[in-house]
């Protein structure tokens, strides 16, 4: 916790406008004050909250699927939220209206794919509900491009693929009120049933043994996911690599144990994306997509993962 505090202060001074240590401790700069209350403060805390929500996602679906490569994006919700995102754009509502669009397609996304998935029945509930979400999610990632077809090349279609590739830049205090209770809602019964989550890793047979509903369970864990990871895309458009890659660095530290698992992956993704979206900011006269440097920091860091994974 520590560690996520100094890399807020650090992310709140660090930026094209430099805010002393001074103005972030005591005040005293009218200017500095505005950038820090207006600009910078409410961005840290939106790369905190859309970090910390994709990580949780990430390790609960990694936990609930028995698969250390699954994804928030498994069951199509960023390609869903995206898909209602630029269909906003194109039609040129307010971001809020933009939000609030991609925020309900990417739930809408996911609930198809379990109304297909109870639709089939089929042997393996779990790879049925895996195989919709990548065919749903292939719909949309088809939709968005019609709508890019569909776009005006020289306004809408530079914001449409600067959303999708991810970014903060137009994060305000507003922001952060519509998808606060999001958050808090898909993360407070992760947390409250942490322990019974982590024993569907042991498999259902085994969950049921001990007195746990493993379908019902999974069905619930699914949807609070789902929930901060629409809220986290409809916030800061697509980014990859957090809810896949974070839970791996979690588990170097916890362990496999989910009740462990969650804090950690949680106070990692939030401190991460504070310092992905700093670098963001800084390193170029642009600024650069986070989609970009989640992949380019991101990738080469899970093959580490994975080359010591493998020597272990």
């Amino acid at each position: 916790m520590l560690g996520l505090i100094v890399v807020m202060a650090v992310g709140a001074a660090t930026g094209p406008y430099p805010i002393p240590l001074r103005v972030l401790l005591t005040g005293g700069d009218p200017q500095a004050e505005t950038v820090l209350w207006n600009i910078r403060l409410p961005r840290v805390l939106a790369a905190a909250m859309v970090g910390a929500a994709l990580a949780a996602a990430g390790a609960a679906y990694q936990t609930t699927f028995r698969n250390p490569l699954v994804s928030p994006d498994i069951l199509g919700v960023s390609a869903g939220a995206g898909f209602g995102a630029v269909l906003g754009i194109l039609l040129g509502w307010p971001v809020m209206a933009i939000q609030m669009l991609g925020f309900g397609t990417g739930l809408g996304t996911v609930a198809l794919v379990l109304g297909l998935t109870l639709a089939l029945r089929g042997g393996g509930q779990v790879l049925v509900m895996v195989l919709c979400g990548i065919a749903i999610g292939a719909l949309a990632g088809a939709g968005i491009s019609l709508v890019k077809l569909l776009a005006d090349p020289d306004q809408q279609l530079p914001a449409i693929t600067f959303w999708l590739m991810g970014s903060l830049a137009g994060v305000k205090r507003a922001d952060l009120a519509p998808a606060l209770p999001a958050l808090i809602v898909g993360i407070a019964p992760l947390i409250a049933l942490r322990w019974r989550i982590g024993l569907l890793a042991m498999g259902d047979d085994e969950a049921r043994a001990m007195g746990i509903h493993a379908t019902r369970l999974r069905l619930l864990v699914i949807a609070c996911a789902t929930l901060m990871t629409a809220a986290a895309v409809a916030m800061a458009g697509v980014i990859g690599w957090i809810g896949l890659m974070v839970p791996h660095m979690a588990r170097l530290l916890t362990g496999p144990r989910f009740d462990r698992l969650l804090p950690a992956a949680v106070l990692i993704g939030a401190g991460f994306m504070v310092l992905v979206d700093t670098c963001a900011r800084s390193i170029a006269v642009v600024e650069v997509p986070l989609g970009i440097l989640t992949a380019v920091l991101g990738a080469p860091l899970f093959v580490w993962l994975l080359a010591r994974g493998g020597r272990e």
